[in-house]
């Protein structure tokens, strides 16, 4: 039971202006008149809390840890109803309190008792700049409550509001000092399925060309086992790893857990800073068999200025990842100097994936129009293995470093596209795609991927284009460069009925499948450093050209000298 007003449950101790040690007299005194063997103490993970007769209140101490004590009778009547809403632990939802360490503390007791959380109904939660980030690992409504995130004044950037985390340990592998690409089977036995990450520190990939140049970044896959180590063909090993410097292994969880509703407003950062690292202030979902639903993203407070983030919806190291009937919002583009001296974009997300498989995103909306130049495309990716947009509306579909495996079906993309390197099979059904191509081959990693491609049932709505040529398929390799790895152009690009709506583009002259991928290999004298290897076979059924423009293989016809076509169209 309560033993002290209300508005003292409600409010933190450091507003109350008491010392910590009056602070502890004080609780100690309140528990003199029971029975200590009352007083239980709950350990969760990386904090605890106390269960006894004293008043339910919640507190931090100096260095952001929080004190909870957790009054038995409320606990009973939350265990009644079956779920724990935030103003059980004290949030108030005005919108003027800070809310974030009763949100929580409300997810601390949840996780340990299985609580599912319930968002308090019309409440307004304000959450500031100090470092306080939830764990989520049971199921939560946020319903029709309203979160504010003041980003104009933050402790720590890299802070997640929310983080998505398993109960279930990771585990690091030492024994295991190599593998090799396509390995059917690693030397690892253990209880469930697990995704496995792993990196070698030695060797260098991804080396980035280009105005945002750099020297790569690790060699790094992921990839499913089961029990018995046997690597899910779905997700095969793409490289070999001679000297392994680091295997993680995630568990995947079995039973799904369930987010929904919610509606968040993220005043944005105003960071004069123009290298400043991006922003992380989010929900980080870091487990397997998730389902985010019907969540909504606003920005709100983008100035002149400002820095980027990484992705509100974020999700690393993990699979089976559900992000349904969402609304986000794309955030405006910044600019600074790059790597090369020059002016470069700051690419800014509202969703992002990295090192995770089998992550769809269904019926996801943004606020913004995926046409306005002036939001940087809304999703970015890296090293991720079967990846799915269904039925979305989004300014672009992005695969940095790599992607195995990627499907686009009866959705709409904006101004900026696609833009994708990897492996496998990319396959765009259905779907309504704009920007300058069809489909662009991220030219700062070498234009590659390893496998083949399949556009089906399209309509692509080029963007206005200062050329006077227009491509379906972009990309630039100069043979000169070492991106840590041989770089590959589709081995077999398939088109089964596709509507190029080009008839708005006045200037332009000529209409190919690829743009001058080099254009310096003119002839037989060129000679690649580091081989491109080219396109071996295209299949077109079904092409209809809006101004009639025959369709050309490319203007360095030499380039794709040896390309096999099949076709049944007499507009190419």
């Amino acid at each position: 039971m309560f033993i002290i007003i209300e508005s003292f449950k409600k409010t933190s101790l450091k507003k109350l202006k008491f010392s910590i040690p009056i602070l502890i007299l004080l609780w100690f005194c309140g528990c003199s008149s029971h029975d200590h063997n009352k007083n239980e103490k709950i350990q969760t993970g990386e904090s605890y809390f106390y269960v006894n007769e004293n008043s339910t209140q919640v507190s931090s101490d100096v260095h952001n840890e929080l004190i909870i004590n957790l009054n038995r009778q409320d606990l009973n009547l939350i265990k009644k109803k079956g779920v724990i809403n935030y103003s059980d632990l004290g949030a108030i939802g005005d919108g003027v309190s800070d809310d974030a360490i009763f949100i929580k503390a409300t997810h601390e007791v949840a996780n340990h008792y299985g609580f599912d959380v319930k968002a308090d109904d019309d409440a307004l939660y304000n959450i500031t700049g100090k470092k306080v980030s939830a764990i989520i690992s049971t199921n939560t409504d946020f319903g029709d409550a309203t979160f504010i995130i003041d980003d104009t004044n933050v402790d720590d950037y890299t802070s997640s509001i929310f983080e998505v985390r398993s109960k279930k340990p990771s585990f690091k592998i030492n024994h295991i000092k190599s593998i090799k690409k396509g390995q059917k089977k690693i030397n690892i036995k253990i209880n469930e399925a697990a995704l496995v990450k792993v990196i070698d520190n030695n060797v260098r990939m991804y080396i980035r060309y280009g105005l945002n140049q750099n020297n790569g970044k690790e060699q790094t896959d992921i990839f499913l086992i089961d029990k018995n180590g046997n690597v899910n063909e779905n997700t095969p090993i793409i490289w070999d790893f001679k000297n392994i410097s680091e295997m993680n292994l995630f568990l995947i969880d079995q039973e799904k857990l369930e987010i929904q509703g919610g509606k968040f407003i993220t005043i944005a950062n105003q960071v004069e800073e123009e290298n400043h690292p991006y922003y992380s202030r989010n929900i980080l979902v870091n487990r397997s068999n998730v389902e985010i639903n019907n969540l909504k993203h606003f920005v709100k407070g983008e100035g002149n200025h400002g820095t980027p983030y990484q992705g509100f919806i974020s999700i690393k190291n993990a699979s089976n990842v559900k992000i349904k009937n969402c609304l986000l919002t794309g955030h405006k583009t910044y600019q600074k100097i790059g790597n090369a001296g020059k002016l470069v974009s700051r690419g800014s997300y509202d969703l992002s994936v990295i090192s995770s498989n089998n992550v769809l995103f269904k019926n996801c909306r943004q606020t913004n129009d995926i046409n306005n130049e002036t939001y940087w495309g809304i999703f970015g990716s890296n090293y991720c293995k079967n990846l799915f947009f269904e039925n979305c509306t989004l300014s672009r579909f992005d695969a940095h470093m790599g992607v195995y495996n990627a499907t686009i079906r009866n959705s709409t993309l904006g101004y900026m596209g696609i833009k994708l390197i990897g492996f496998g099979k990319f396959l765009v059904e259905d779907s309504t795609i704009g920007g300058e191509n069809l489909v662009s081959l991220r030219q700062d990693y070498g234009s590659t991927w390893n496998g083949d491609f399949k556009i089906k049932n399209c309509v692509f709505i080029p963007s206005k284009t200062k050329s006077s040529t227009l491509s379906l398929f972009s990309g630039k390799n100069s043979g000169l460069h070492d991106f840590g790895y041989t770089c590959y152009m589709p081995n077999k690009i398939e088109i089964d009925q596709l509507l190029i709506k080009d008839s708005h583009l006045k200037d332009y002259d000529s209409l190919f499948i690829f743009s001058d991928f080099n254009s310096k290999m003119k002839n037989e004298n060129f000679e690649e450093l580091y081989p491109y290897i080219k396109t071996k076979i295209i299949k077109i059924n079904g092409l209809n050209i809006e101004s009639k423009k025959k369709l050309e293989i490319s203007k360095n016809s030499f380039m794709f000298k040896d390309l096999k076509i099949e076709k049944n169209d007499p507009t190419f």
